[in-house]
């Protein structure tokens, strides 16, 4: 196989409802969407879904944008290979961008699921024909407009959501969760906190004090190179410890093992740099007995159901972040987009991505493309 035209589309669109998290808000998104064509015409998409700004991560739209263009589309127009492994190693020795590598990793994978003619969950070795899907809710200017924004999302009305991640940051923590478990006392819970907590003994505190409200987890309450702090953290609460930013590369999982820094992953295509290293993390994960589960990135529909096909996979016992494309935005890249009843989604069963790219709907919301074709 061999990929002889890559466009890139840097894709802006608006959020129906802001997001905020410990670090920032915003009311919309920018990401890159990455085609590849093969010779016979088969497409496969990707999406780089790295932030606008460099608060999750070191990667962001214009970082991503240079590596893309620079390095990526180079390494992949014209390079023969069998399997997505193959074509990958086009770009071994590119470091550190993770969300750039993940987005043409993502491509390729499509790619070769549309040429063999079987969907992408198929091809990742996934088991389910749904999964479960939970629903990520940012921080609100009131309590109120929280409980509002529970009640809209784990209803019928909002995809019945069975699993609510809220996201927390210093002042903003015990209060809110205390008022979700008290108006929702069967809701499956975590929260997350993006590494917003200084590890001293005050946040110590308030974190144990989450223990009595039954969450699943605490997901990265201390920076993500800080094993150490996590581990003792762990060590002192009951409640499971979740890491994310902390865990870029298998090794990771390792180092979080032998420490015990943690009892349950978030496995994120975009963090790790693509699919091949997130099934590697899953398989290890499950030898290990470790919960998985699949984070989003508030992905376009192209991400949504890469992560939909990964969440397939055996493993992920837990709820994913894969939440209806109705969450997000008002109309998405995809057709049809991402729908989820009673708290589930439908693995696709259609070759490739599962879903057609409105091409023409992501050019007219594009605010800058590339087209670089084999040879010329």
């Amino acid at each position: 196989m061999r990929v002889v035209r890559v466009r890139l589309y840097l894709v802006r669109l608006p959020l129906v409802h802001g997001f905020e998290t410990s670090s920032h808000r915003k009311d919309h998104l920018e990401h890159v969407l990455v085609q590849v064509t093969d010779e016979g015409g088969a497409e496969g998409w990707g999406e780089i879904a790295s932030p606008s700004d460099p608060y999750y991560a070191a990667d962001t739209t214009e970082t991503s944008w240079h590596v893309a263009e620079r390095y990526l589309v180079p390494a992949v127009l014209g390079r023969e290979w069998t399997t997505p492994a193959d074509g990958a190693a086009g770009w071994a020795r590119v470091r550190g961008h993770e969300f750039a590598r993940a987005g043409f990793d993502m491509a390729l994978w499509v790619l070769a699921a549309a040429a063999d003619g079987v969907p992408l969950a198929g091809l990742l070795g996934g088991t389910r024909a749904e999964v479960v899907a939970g629903v990520s809710l940012g921080i609100e200017p009131t309590i109120d407009d929280l409980l509002a924004a529970v009640a809209a999302q784990t209803g019928t009305g909002g995809g019945g959501y069975r699993r609510v991640k809220l996201k927390i940051a210093p002042g903003w923590d015990v209060e809110p969760v205390r008022a979700v478990r008290g108006a929702f006392p069967g809701l499956e819970m975590h929260v997350d906190a993006n590494g917003a907590y200084p590890a001293d003994e005050a946040s110590f505190a308030v974190l144990r004090g989450l223990e009595p409200y039954g969450l699943t987890m605490i997901e990265q309450p201390f920076a993500p190179r800080d094993l150490v702090s996590h581990a003792a953290l762990q060590a002192s609460t009951d409640t499971p410890i979740c890491l994310d930013e902390s865990v870029v590369t298998v090794d990771d999982i390792r180092i979080m093992l032998a420490l015990r820094a943690g009892r349950v992953v978030n496995v994120k295509v975009s963090r790790m740099g693509g699919l091949g290293a997130a099934v590697a993390a899953h398989d290890l994960c499950v030898a290990e007995g470790v919960p998985v589960w699949c984070g989003g990135m508030h992905e376009f529909g192209v991400g949504r159901l890469v992560n939909v096909a990964l969440s397939a996979l055996p493993g992920f016992m837990l709820p994913s972040d894969v939440s209806a494309s109705a969450k997000y935005y008002a109309r998405d890249v995809v057709v049809p987009e991402v729908v989820a009843r009673d708290g589930l989604v439908a693995v696709p069963t259609v070759a490739g991505l599962g879903a057609d790219v409105d091409v023409a709907w992501v050019a007219e919301n594009s605010v800058r493309t590339l087209d670089r074709g084999w040879g010329t």
